[in-house]
């Protein structure tokens, strides 16, 4: 019994590290209606074809697509622990994704320490039409020649024997689907056969490779989060809690890469230097005002983005509405407490098209209203 129990150890330890030595492949993609998703399933099978090699699929960004919703997302610093990776991407316009170019904008870190250079990349794409499918891949290629990543591509395999009376999203660079064509369910037999090809072909690269390139240990640098909110503490800038809505609506609303922002001077459940200028409160009461309606806006912004306002790619417009007596002219001066605000905090992404304007009244009776409009990521 010993004996067994000793031998079934040796063939479990032995199991672990053949598992350990396969060649890790990532299959790293940007699906919109699952089009990709459903490529890259199949050029999994391609690289797990002779048990060699094992990929693992995941996405750049998180998605509500009930396909893609529980599918992990990777990390840039997670890359250079690959022994290659297979990028994959909606057609845009002749071009990749939008997400897969924003995740792809964040490698700076992986270029300049030479991270990726040496490790093999193979592309595929899901097209839509066809129509600008060859030069999508080459924006693909591009940016990943300049990494120094080794560029696998797919030639002519495999074309041979695919059915030429339908379009078919086969390409020397990188295999494709054509996923708004009707008449032929997509991706085809043959364009899922295509996608096993490559993934087979280039698991036998990948692993060939495996060793030969120098991975350097890298050092990164804190999380941007850390580093904006290290940053807003060393300025002593200390954001509110978001203040609760006295209506039926939202503190924010996001379209698109767009967030709308309207607040009042509320402060600790009140309203700070409330009443009309002039007749109530001074004007450094009102630009005490605008900073605590401006710290409002950011920490609302703050709850947006998730806590993450290195996301904030630019302050787009604030409009600074401010409770003055008529004939008054000076609210350019009251507002700049924002808008100085907005760039201490932001830097060169704080700056902004402005409009400044008075009112009669201002709703419960702050001197000063915001509304801001600022573009993320």
């Amino acid at each position: 019994m010993k004996k067994i129990n000793i031998l079934f150890i040796v063939l479990l330890n032995i199991s672990n590290i053949m598992a350990q030595n396969k060649t890790q492949i990532l299959v790293l993609i940007h699906s919109d209606q699952g089009g990709t998703y459903e490529m890259a399933k199949e050029l999994a099978k391609g690289i797990e074809y002779d048990h060699n090699a094992t990929a693992i699929i995941k996405q750049v960004r998180s998605s509500q697509h009930p396909e893609l919703k529980n599918l992990p997302v990777a990390t840039v610093e997670e890359l250079p622990d690959y022994d290659g990776i297979a990028f994959g991407s909606p057609v845009y316009f002749g071009n990749i994704s939008t997400g897969m170019s924003e995740f792809l904008s964040k490698t700076v870190n992986l270029w300049t320490n030479h991270a990726l250079e040496g490790m093999p990349a193979t592309v595929f794409m899901s097209a839509g039409s066809g129509a600008g499918k060859e030069l999508a891949l080459k924006s693909f290629w591009n940016s990943l020649a300049v990494h120094g990543m080794v560029l696998v591509s797919n030639g002519i395999r495999g074309t041979e024997g695919i059915d030429k009376s339908i379009p078919q999203g086969n390409t020397v660079l990188g295999t494709t689907t054509m996923a708004s064509l009707n008449g032929v369910k997509r991706p085809t037999h043959d364009e899922r056969q295509l996608a096993q090809i490559q993934g087979k072909n280039f698991a036998k690269v990948a692993s060939a490779l495996k060793g030969t390139y120098h991975r350097e240990e890298l050092t990164f640098t804190a999380k941007p989060k850390s580093l904006f909110n290290q940053a807003l503490k060393e300025k002593n800038i200390i954001l509110p809690e978001v203040p609760k809505p006295a209506g039926n609506y939202q503190p924010f609303v996001r379209t698109g890469n767009l967030i709308f922002i309207n607040q009042v001077a509320l402060k600790d459940g009140e309203i700070f230097h409330p009443g009309k200028l002039g007749v109530e409160v001074t004007e450094q009461e009102v630009k005490d005002a605008t900073r605590v309606t401006m710290l409002n806006v950011l920490s609302v912004l703050n709850e947006a983005v998730g806590g993450d306002l290195s996301k904030v790619k630019q302050c787009v417009q604030l409009t600074g509405i401010f409770n003055t007596e008529e004939g008054y002219i000076n609210h350019a001066g009251l507002m700049n407490t924002a808008s100085d605000l907005a760039v201490e905090v932001f830097g060169e992404k704080g700056k902004h098209a402005r409009a400044t304007l008075g009112a009669a009244s201002i709703p419960v009776n702050s001197s000063v209203e915001i509304q801001a409009i600022f573009e993320v990521e």
